[in-house]
C-alpha cells in the first residue's frame, strides 16, 4: 500500500496534491513541505487565472503528465490548493511520495 501524509493522498493510481503557491517568484520550483502543504513557488503573477495555468503546467510537467491529467479541484482565488494528477509516471525527487 501506498503511503499519505497531511499534503498528499493515493486514490489508487491518481494522486491529490495540497498545495501552497507563492506567485511571482523568480523562478517556477518545488520548494518543500510547509506544515500541511507542498510549497510550489511560481512566476506568473495572480491575475485572470494566469498563476493557476501556470501552476496546472509545472506539475504537468514535474510529474510527467499531459497537461489534462492534472485537475484542479479546490483553490481557485487562494494560495491554498488542490490538485489531482491523473496516473503520474514521474515521483519528482525527494518528495518521498511512494
Amino acid at each position: 500500500m501506498r503511503r499519505s501524509a497531511p499534503w498528499f493522498h493515493w486514490h489508487g493510481q491518481d494522486l491529490t496534491l495540497r498545495i501552497l503557491a507563492q506567485p511571482r517568484a523568480k523562478r517556477s520550483e518545488i520548494v518543500g513541505v510547509q506544515g500541511d502543504y507542498l510549497k510550489i513557488r511560481i512566476t506568473s503573477p495572480p491575475v485572470d487565472g494566469k498563476a493557476n495555468a501556470e501552476l496546472l503546467d509545472f506539475l504537468a510537467r514535474a510529474f510527467g503528465v499531459p497537461r489534462r491529467r492534472v485537475t484542479q479541484t479546490q483553490g481557485l482565488t487562494g494560495k491554498l490548493k488542490v490538485f489531482l494528477i491523473s496516473d503520474p509516471t514521474i515521483l519528482p525527487h525527494g518528495l518521498n511520495l511512494k
